[in-house]
Parts: C-alpha cells; structure tokens; sequence
C-alpha cells in the first residue's frame, strides 16, 4: 500500500471521526437513525435550543432538530420545531408537546404530554404546543401588575411633593409656625380647662354622694309606704268607695230623672216658677213695706184712724217722703 492511499484514508477515518463527533454533540447518532419525527408551533419558543431534550414522563425519547420561521404569510412570526424520537413509544395525535424549563438555571426542554384517544401521530404529523410559565415568567407575570401600581403611586407622590413644595413657600411657612404656636396654646388652655373640670367633678362628685344618699332615704321611705299600703285593707276601701259611688251614681241618677224633693226642685218647671213668682212678690211686698209701713203697723197716740189705701194716696206718700 501506498504512502499516498494510507494518507487519504486516514483523512477520511478523520473527516467522518469529526463529522460523527460534530453531531454527536449535537444530539444526532448516526449509527442510530431517527425513526419518526414531529413538528410542534409556538409563538414562543422560550429559551428552547437546537438538541433540547425531548422527554416523555421526564425519560428521554428524542431531541429538538431544527427550529424555524412559519413561511405561511397568515401565520408570519410563529416558530415551528422538528424534533426527532429514537423509540416506537406511541401516542394520538391529541398529545400535548409543552416547552418546560426543569429549573431557572437550565435551558428550555420540551415534555410529552401523551394522549392515548384517537388516531395515533405517525412521523411529520403536527402536534398541540404549549408553554409552560417558567418560575422567574410567573414571577414576572405577578410583579407586572404591582409594578404599574408602583408606577402610579410614584408619579403621584411626586405630584404631591411638587404642590407641598409649592404651598411651602415663605409666607405659608410662616403661617404654619404660627398655626403650630397658636396650638400649643391651645393646648395649655385645654390643660387648664381640664384641670378646672377635674376639681369640679371631684366637687360634683361628693354633691352626687350625698345625692345617692338622699335617694336611698327616699327610697327606703317609699318602701316603708308602700309597706303600709300593702299592709292596709286596700280591698274593703275599694269596696265601701265603691258602694258610695254607687250610691252617688243613684242619687243622681234619681235627681235627673225627678225623684225626690231635690230631684222635683231641680227637673220640675212649675215649680221653679212659682219659687221665681214667689220671690218676685215677696220683694214687691217687702218694697211695699218700706214705702207704706203705716198700711201693715197701726200706731197713734190720739186714736187717729189712718186713710185707707188707695193709688192716690200711695202716690201722696211717695211725695211726701
């Protein structure tokens, strides 16, 4: 053999030494084929790297082949990965590829959910993708809200340092010195009304002592009356108070339908009347005792007979007196 064939063949052993090397580390046997391959699309792809793992309940079955742009114009910007299995492992075509990261520290990897319902995948079929939110993507995903709110809160306090800064100006400084004056003023007259209150409560105290001790007095004495009425015939007063009334009820009853002298005097008209007719002549008589005392008392030394009476001699009288 010559030197020239065994120097090619040596560069040949070495040039598919480091072709096999080169895709070794990427991921790729070639002594062992891949039989089957699937595409996954996702907007994201999340830190996901050619040669990412591919795992099926966390046991590895294939790697990431190739990532690459969605030519299809109404799907612009959307990735597709091709990812290869070395196992006849089976699975439907419902099956879930989720992008998963196995710690915060480590690149993206993607996880088979398997789904056994339907027809099984078969190599090139396009399979559900999703993404599974990382520790640091929640973590931002719950410090975004809270971050505008920081936002908001801080562009308000500075809103509200700026108007401070602007009211604080010389004279309002002032106003507050003395504002801040006036009310520690305020104060010691507030310490001084309150201790004017204090001593007159202490006073109003001992004047409610010897209120409650009255009280008590007046209580013990409304017992002791109560006592005594308690003890007292109540029931036989009530009854007798009751037979009077009831026997006043009866007199009255007897006077308003006219029984009786006092119910006759007071219903009875006629004799109202003659009472009314009465007393009329009665005061008649009495005038006409008073003008013609000699018509009813008799009286002469020398035996003169008086004039009998008469209209004339009446109105004589009348004019002699």
């Amino acid at each position: 053999m010559s030197k020239e064939l065994k120097t090619g063949i040596v560069l040949i052993v070495i040039i598919v030494a480091f072709i096999w090397g080169f895709n070794f580390l990427k991921g790729q046997n070639l002594f062992q084929p891949n039989s089957r391959f699937y595409q996954v699309e996702y907007p994201n792809i999340a830190g996901l790297t050619k040669a990412s793992l591919v795992t099926i309940n966390g046991l590895k079955v294939g790697k990431v082949d190739d990532i690459d742009f969605n030519e299809s114009p109404e799907k612009m910007g959307q990735l597709i990965v091709k990812f290869s299995m070395n196992n006849d492992f089976k699975f439907s075509k419902n099956s879930v590829v989720k992008i998963y990261s196995p710690n915060p520290l480590s690149g993206s990897n993607l996880a088979i959910i398997p789904s056994y319902e339907g027809a099984n995948a078969v190599s090139g079929d396009f399979l559900k993708g999703e993404i599974e939110s990382s520790l640091f993507t929640s973590i931002g995903e719950r410090l975004d809200p809270i971050q505008a709110k920081l936002e908001r809160v801080l562009v308000g306090a500075d809103t509200l340092f700026q108007r401070v800064n602007h009211v604080l100006d010389q004279k309002t400084s002032e106003s507050l010195r003395r504002s801040v004056h006036e009310l520690e003023l305020t104060m010691v007259d507030f310490r001084t009304t309150l201790g004017s209150v204090n001593s007159l409560m202490d006073g109003s105290a001992k004047d409610f002592k010897e209120s409650i001790k009255n009280t008590k007095k007046i209580t013990a004495n409304l017992s002791k009356v109560t006592d005594t009425i308690a003890n007292s015939n109540i029931g036989e007063i009530m009854r007798k108070a009751e037979i009077t009334l009831s026997s006043v009820n009866s007199l009255l009853e007897g006077m308003d339908q006219g029984k009786g002298t006092f119910g006759k005097l007071v219903n009875d008209e006629t004799l109202y009347n003659n009472l009314a007719t009465m007393s009329k002549e009665l005061e008649e008589l009495l005038q006409e005792m008073k003008l013609n005392p000699k018509r009813f008392v008799h009286f002469s030394l020398f035996g003169k007979r008086a004039k009998p009476f008469n209209e004339e001699n009446n109105k004589v009288n009348k004019t002699t007196q």
